[in-house]
């Protein structure tokens, strides 16, 4: 099995690229987002790759990280997603985006995907929650605080995670105390309650 490919760039299509490993050309199916990143013919590159093995094809999927390789296999066990549609979702979303559309269980973002009807989007956010913290090395909590912050009017989430950072709490403490708070205090709440009842998240 192929897990990683280094090489010179030979040439690209649509939504793959042929790299040149010595004198052997591989032809690789990347996200659009991947693609974009790549350098230019002749320039050499490096890809995580995710070897597809089926009766009638061996395809190779590229990635640019390990985190966006290990997203396209999990989404490969959900029901009614193959390549096609995993790759399109990785091409509308990256895995950090896709970290907090499954943190905030926001189908609707998934759902921007194409060939990805509401029925697979639910399915896809219940059913990788529980996978998170191994695919992202994150909290879920910071990733729904990071979406948050994203989000127009989420000033009062940034700055209570600011603030408790300030305090000398991680990052990551301070998105998961203040993610709790918002449960908690409800996602319109002044960041003078958010601090409070993120401090007595912490306090625990």
């Amino acid at each position: 099995m192929i897990g990683k490919l280094k090489g010179v760039v030979d040439s690209y299509g649509e939504d793959w690229i042929i790299i040149d490993v010595g004198g052997v050309g591989y032809q690789v199916s990347c996200s659009s987002h991947t693609l974009s990143g790549l350098p230019g013919s002749g320039e050499a590159v490096s890809l995580a790759i995710e070897t597809y093995v089926r009766e009638d094809q061996i395809r190779l999927f590229g990635f640019a990280s390990d985190s966006e390789r290990d997203w396209f296999r999990q989404l490969l066990t959900i029901q009614g997603v193959g390549t096609r549609v995993a790759l399109a979702i990785l091409s509308t979303l990256r895995p950090s985006e896709l970290m907090n559309a499954v943190s905030l269980q926001d189908k609707a973002m998934v759902s921007r995907a194409p060939g990805v009807g509401p029925k697979v989007a639910q399915r896809i956010v219940t059913e990788l929650k529980d996978k998170m913290p191994a695919l992202t090395g994150f909290d879920i909590g910071l990733g729904a605080v990071q979406a948050s912050v994203e989000a127009a009017g989420a000033s009062p989430v940034s700055e209570a995670v600011s603030a408790l950072v300030n305090l000398g709490y991680a990052q990551s403490q301070a998105g998961m105390a203040v993610a709790n708070a918002m449960k908690a205090e409800g996602e319109e709440a002044p960041v003078e309650r958010l601090i409070r009842q993120a401090l007595k998240e912490l306090a625990r």
